[in-house]
């Protein structure tokens, strides 16, 4: 089986231009290729991890990848895939940002050498003189059609800015740019991507002749994958100083049923005569697979010996009710008020849930639990003598916990 048609067997692919020259470059390892990320938070999440595991695999297919950092774009954000814009970041956020993704990224895909590029497009951006945009990047682009475009669709309800408008033509001019200094022949991203994708690929061939050798090809559900980075507390990160190993385990683990083979075949890198043989799995054997889509993807990011203690963990808190390494909280005693904490107050502080509003309705709908006893009275306090030794064992639902205790 090539690398192509892999991609296409795990469900990964979902349009391309030029087929047969994509599969040609592809194949032989003659794709260079860029994906691109926004840097609106200081952490990747796992909604980036289609494109990460993608950009891994055809690098050990013997292609090589440009991760393309937005600092440029992120000065005036992304409406792609959004109803409302994204909130305006300083140079000095986004520069921070783009250091923590850069260190993430080395975890999937290996820089050295010159296998692989990792290039910020503020360095062709900020740069840009407005008149010579106008001039030499404008007339290449129909107003008409951009409208039709769903990205903007969506906006045009509540009203498009100028400046959203812009993204477009940048993205674009992204490619024209990877093209022509780095010999960039490909371009991936999600399938809320497609119009922006086509737009750069355009404007290289309108610029530099028919001839010109540029691509395009989208994943299949990336834009549901950007959806899997949420869940009901928050994000779900790759930086383990926001989400524990153990956190980031249990999110694979809890994966719904009918999704947990769609995530093994596009997010792993088990064979696929491994994962066919579990394609009829039904009852406990989905639990063993969620287990094995968990561990795998918890060595990808965060190493081996990590995989192995969140694993152990889980199985120990499910078994036992209690685990080392599961998710801590640290109080202060400053939360307590006269010695005692509200369970309301202590779910938030917990980070089991946002809010205290969410708090009451995980308490009145019966889905809490303090030290293995069922919490059903909003107005339970805990006195501080009750988190001494191993901590207290907070849980909401089924399979969220929080080993607390005080400083």
């Amino acid at each position: 089986m090539t690398i192509y048609d892999e991609l296409v067997a795990r469900g990964l692919i979902a349009q391309v231009t030029d087929e047969e020259e994509i599969k040609e470059l592809i194949n032989h390892g003659k794709a260079i290729f860029y994906i691109g990320f926004d840097p609106t938070a200081d952490s990747l999440h796992v909604g980036h991890f289609m494109a990460l595991c993608l950009m891994k695999r055809l690098q050990m297919a013997g292609n090589k990848p440009i991760a393309l950092l937005g600092g440029g774009t992120g000065m005036i954000g992304d409406p792609s895939g959004r109803s409302d814009m994204r909130q305006m970041m300083t140079v000095e956020t986004i520069q921070h940002n783009c250091d923590c993704f850069k260190q993430q990224m080395s975890r999937f895909i290996d820089f050295s050498d010159g296998k692989a590029l990792l290039i910020n497009n503020a360095d062709w951006l900020m740069n840009l003189n407005y008149i010579d945009v106008l001039r030499e990047v404008g007339p290449h682009f129909s107003v008409n059609r951009m409208l039709t475009a769903e990205c903007y669709k969506q906006r045009m309800e509540k009203g498009l800015s100028f400046l959203e408008f812009n993204y477009m033509i940048m993205q674009s001019y992204d490619f024209y740019e990877l093209f022509q200094k780095y010999g960039c022949n490909m371009q991936f991203g999600g399938d809320d991507q497609w119009s922006n994708m086509l737009g750069g690929t355009e404007l290289i061939r309108r610029k530099l002749g028919k001839n010109a050798y540029a691509m395009t090809i989208t994943l299949l559900l990336n834009s549901e994958g950007k959806k899997m980075g949420k869940t009901q507390s928050g994000a779900v990160w790759l930086d383990p100083n926001k989400t524990s190993p153990f956190e980031f385990y249990q999110y694979w683990r809890n994966v719904n049923d009918a999704d947990v083979l769609k995530c093994i075949r596009m997010l792993t890198f088990l064979p696929l005569e491994e994962i066919d043989q579990m394609e009829h799995w039904q009852g406990a054997q989905l639990n063993t697979a969620k287990e094995i889509l968990a561990f795998e993807l918890t060595k990808l990011v965060h190493g081996e010996e990590e995989a192995n203690r969140a694993q152990e963990s889980a199985r120990s808190l499910f078994s036992s009710g209690n685990a080392a390494n599961m998710p801590a909280a640290i109080l202060q005693q400053a939360d307590f008020s006269d010695g005692s904490i509200d369970i309301l107050t202590l779910l938030v502080k917990s980070g089991l849930v946002p809010s205290k509003s969410e708090a009451r309705r995980a308490v009145e709908q019966g889905g809490v639990a303090a030290d293995g006893e069922k919490v059903t009275d909003i107005k339970t306090v805990f006195e501080t003598t009750q988190f001494a030794g191993e901590g207290l064992i907070l849980k909401r639902g089924k399979k969220n916990f929080r080993k607390i205790t005080i400083e």
